[in-house]
């Protein structure tokens, strides 16, 4: 499959470059899928012909409420934002939210999941699997990974849709967040894709070296408890800040994120094979809110000079 290493084009900064640059600027890096946080109809057209993946996102959860309170909204949706591109532009996954809070997601997710579904099969465009990007607070008991489970039982019936329709769950796998939250258990080599750490899980018999691969196999185990082990899993966010906190240095970002590049090709201890994962994010942000870190996630400044430098591979 193409586009296996991704990259996620947030626009929360002033001074970034033109949609058109962007693109160019992907290709130029080998750069070969993309997500997008809204349907943002500039950086669409400038994906047409691109060859370059798309993840589509359809919002903010207020826009998951407006596609889950009724089939034409999201028909309508569709036929504005789908479209008019289905044609020149790899749309691989639409998706439903990202991050949704639990409290809102239980009763809009999968209505908005399925509506939006039932509005691409009926445009013709069902090659496109639906999904919804979850964090990690979703599971309990990640660790070992082999105790991964669904903390919250809607999050077992989305498992179950994604088994009847071939979609994967899109997850957002952060080790540096486990790191900084918890430096004492875990190791920074461990985080960072650097030698020096083996963990066993005694559960499943398997030995992880880094925590990204320990983070996603929690997820196939939470998968397979909720009736679910067909389903696939796309890293749809990972990254570690250059700045701005604890842990956040260029060093630390430049091994993180070659490590998560150069290792997706191999898969996980538990899932060997490829493993398409999303680095967030092309530039630093400087309107983005929350804590100082945030802005500081970029592999790219705004004048398109790298942050450090990182290398995708053919």
């Amino acid at each position: 499959m193409g586009g296996v290493h991704g990259v996620c084009y947030g626009m929360l900064g002033d001074n970034l470059p033109s949609r058109a640059d962007v693109v160019q600027l992907y290709k130029s890096n080998n750069i070969q899928a993309m997500r997008i946080y809204s349907p943002d109809h500039a950086a669409l057209d400038a994906l047409r012909g691109s060859a370059i993946a798309l993840i589509l996102d359809v919002g903010a959860v207020d826009d998951v409420r407006s596609l889950a309170s009724s089939a034409s909204a999201a028909a309508a949706w569709v036929q504005a934002n789908v479209q008019p591109y289905g044609r020149d532009v790899i749309i691989r996954y639409i998706a439903v939210g990202n991050e949704v809070p639990p409290a809102d997601a239980a009763g809009i997710l999968l209505p908005a999941m399925r509506n939006v579904r039932d509005a691409l099969v009926s445009a013709g465009l069902d090659g496109i699997k639906v999904s919804t990007a979850v964090r990690m607070d979703v599971f309990a008991n990640t660790f070992p990974p082999s105790s991964g489970a669904f903390a919250q039982g809607y999050m077992a019936d989305v498992a179950r849709y994604l088994a009847s329709t071939g979609g994967p769950l899109l997850a957002n796998v952060y080790p540096y967040f486990a790191y900084r939250d918890n430096p004492r258990d875990i190791s920074l080599n461990y985080a960072t894709f650097r030698p020096g750490t083996t963990v066993r899980d005694a559960g499943n018999g398997l030995t992880y070296t880094n925590l990204f691969d320990a983070m996603v196999d929690a997820i196939y185990a939470a998968l397979e408890k909720a009736g679910a082990p067909s389903v696939g899993v796309v890293v749809s966010e990972t990254g570690w800040p250059s700045a701005g906190g604890f842990g956040a240095s260029v060093e630390n970002a430049r091994a993180h994120n070659q490590g998560v590049i150069d290792h997706v090709r191999r898969g996980t201890p538990k899932r060997p094979g490829v493993l398409e994962t999303y680095v967030f994010a092309m530039f630093n942000e400087n309107r983005k809110p929350g804590e100082e870190i945030e802005r500081h996630f970029g592999l790219f400044n705004p004048d398109k000079s790298p942050v450090y430098s990182i290398t995708f591979p053919n």
